[in-house]
């Protein structure tokens, strides 16, 4: 029989996984066409996949040789999959709708001050009577801002989504809030832009030199570039006429693409997800139930 002397094991292996892209026309806020084809590539798992890590563990068998011994010993490898960060885990929080995880707590560039997440969300565009959804979003808060929603301790979800003046006070207090965005399908920076413009321009009646210079630097960060799905978009208040924009495709980000100093600007895309006519109701609605639940 064939001796083994020592054991045999893998530590910190990572199996790639695939995500998958369109080069055909894309889809955003009502803009799409079917994709032709997909094209796969290889990318290593990350903390932030959507895909789990995989183990390989030693197994081994006995089988019958022609050998004096008349067995031999044979190995095989064994595949086990674990998750890191798995729903319900203290790590993360699955927005339901698009299945996309959100961590819990994490840290940006520009600030060194760990972020909360409030609640979860998704955008959706329905044409033809079907809704497609395009993204998936979360809000984070530097806690410190909890300390300034006192007068609405023990209110309801539902007071707390309808009063307008405690989205403000979040908005107004000189700390940091962050909305992650999370693409769910390719879409072209042009696209994605022309979409949050939309939305955003109505809001400022009479742009100042200084409002049409920080819509020309934010639309100069998309202008050109393709977010595939998994792309992550971070549009960080660090105070009302300040805001940091960082995109990635492979993780959280390690920088700032961009500062966006305007505060007509800056409360514009704020009331867009969080006004009277919020693009995502849901997440709205998820951070309003967030709130309630730390404030009872």
């Amino acid at each position: 029989m064939a001796a083994i002397s020592t054991p045999i094991c893998f530590s910190s292996l990572v199996i790639p996984c695939k995500t998958w892209k369109t080069n055909s026309s894309h889809l955003f806020l009502g803009k799409f066409a079917e994709p032709h084809a997909k094209s796969f590539r290889n990318k290593p798992c990350s903390l932030l996949s959507a895909f789990s890590a995989t183990r390989i563990q030693p197994h081994f068998t006995v089988k019958a040789s022609s050998s004096s011994s008349g067995k031999e010993i044979q190995y095989e490898p064994k595949i086990s999959y674990c998750s890191i960060g798995q729903v319900g885990s203290a790590e993360y929080t699955e927005e339901p709708a698009t299945k996309v995880k959100f961590q819990k707590s994490l840290s940006l560039p520009g600030y060194s001050s760990p972020l909360s997440l409030l609640g979860t969300g998704y955008r959706e565009k329905v044409f033809a009577i079907i809704g497609v959804k395009v993204y998936a979003a979360g809000l984070y808060i530097n806690q410190s801002i909890l300390s300034k929603l006192n007068a609405w301790k023990g209110k309801g979800a539902a007071n707390i989504q309808e009063d307008s003046s405690l989205f403000d006070t979040i908005y107004q207090a000189p700390s940091e809030k962050s909305l992650k965005i999370v693409l769910v399908r390719d879409v072209d920076g042009k696209t994605f832009w022309d979409a949050l413009d939309d939305a955003i321009s109505p809001r400022i009646r009479i742009p100042t030199p200084v409002d049409e210079s920080a819509l020309s630097t934010f639309r100069s960060i998309f202008q050109g570039r393709n977010l595939m799905k998994g792309t992550f978009i971070f549009l960080t208040w660090l105070d009302p006429s300040k805001m940091l924009v960082s995109i990635s495709v492979d993780g959280l980000p390690s920088g700032v693409d961009a500062t966006i100093e305007s505060e007509n600007v800056t409360f514009a895309l704020y009331d867009v997800f969080f006004g009277g006519a919020p693009v995502s109701p849901s997440l709205k609605a998820s951070v309003a139930t967030g709130l309630a639940t730390i404030l009872k």
